[in-house]
């Protein structure tokens, strides 16, 4: 294992950068030469390749997004996609891939694997939705933007005694909402998990100003209902004034927090741990507080688990 590329792809997440870090400073450490893809499996098409150094990675691990950009890319699922990619791999001699992404980059990682090329995955999305790890690389980021979007939104709603709707990313998965609603005190959480009723949402705000309550939050996952629409419901059965707010790609952004910059560097040094001990085809995760390794077709074949518990106790706690 003399060369191994790392990339990017599918959506940002913060801690990406410390993840980039890992397999770079890991790889160097064990003499082993790092080459940056931009762009993700785009790049690895069009040869956006160059190598790396101890410099390269400098002053990144506090930042979000990622230094070697991201695309989604459709032609990298198409026979004559990979051959220009496998082209690209040979012409540079590279030994080993590490991938860093979602689902659909872990699907990449396994078609480079099975071209011959032995690639480790990095689990990298906001959404957690990857159910064979308990974590994956900015999640935790993710929930304590929408945390702290929560306190500012809830401020103004004390002021004027509204209510507020809050979306947040995910679309097929609830975690964030989840997450931030319990961590915030949020009355009502609406996911994609969970059947939820309008009229048992109005039925909250209704008492809890009965009780005096000046404000109210409820969260939604993007997807799951219109938040204009739900607002006006809500003014037309309460008489409470409801404002929706979209809080959008701010939920990508923004400096990894302390766990992400930790679990990115344990993965990313993980995965370079593997490439050099010959294996391929695995993705890393984190399972109990350990740093994990398994088969990609297997990680994959894993349902993500809703949590119910922290669903259950939510809604206990907003009574």
């Amino acid at each position: 294992m003399e060369k191994i590329a790392v990339l990017t792809s599918g959506g940002d997440a913060p801690g990406m950068n410390a993840a980039i870090r890992a397999v770079v400073r890991s790889g160097i450490y064990n003499s082993v030469r790092i080459l940056s893809v931009k762009d993700g499996f785009t790049g690895l098409i069009n040869a956006q390749i160059e190598e790396m150094n101890l410099s390269s990675v400098a002053d990144i691990i506090h930042r979000g997004g990622t230094i070697l950009k991201t695309t989604r890319c459709e032609e990298f699922k198409t026979k004559e996609g990979q051959r220009k990619a496998m082209n690209v791999i040979a012409v540079l001699g590279i030994d080993g891939i590490v991938v860093i992404g979602g689902g659909g980059s872990l699907e990449g990682a396994k078609v480079i694997n099975s071209l011959g090329i032995p690639s480790i995955g990095v689990p990298g999305t906001i959404d957690n939705d990857l159910g064979y790890t308990d974590y994956t690389i900015g999640f935790d980021t993710s929930v304590n933007t929408v945390v702290d979007a929560i306190s500012k939104i809830r401020e103004t709603s004390i002021s004027h005694g509204r209510a507020n709707i809050i979306e947040v990313m995910g679309r097929d998965c609830g975690n964030i909402a989840l997450y931030a609603g319990l961590a915030s005190g949020a009355e009502s959480i609406i996911i994609p998990e969970m059947e939820f009723s309008i009229d048992e949402v109005c039925r909250k705000l209704l008492r809890g100003r009965n009780r005096g309550k000046l404000h109210s939050i409820i969260i939604l996952t993007e997807g799951v209902a219109d938040p204009i629409k739900i607002s006006s419901e809500i003014k037309e059965k309460t008489g409470i004034e409801t404002r929706a707010t979209i809080l959008g790609h701010i939920q990508r952004g923004g400096s990894p927090t302390a766990f992400d910059r930790i679990l990115a560097s344990k993965m990313g040094a993980r995965a370079v741990e593997l490439l050099i001990r010959g294996a391929k085809n695995r993705t890393v995760g984190i399972q109990g507080n350990n740093i994990i390794d398994m088969d990609i077709d297997e990680a994959l074949g894993i349902e993500s688990i809703f949590d119910i518990d922290s669903y259950e106790l939510a809604n206990v706690l907003s009574i």
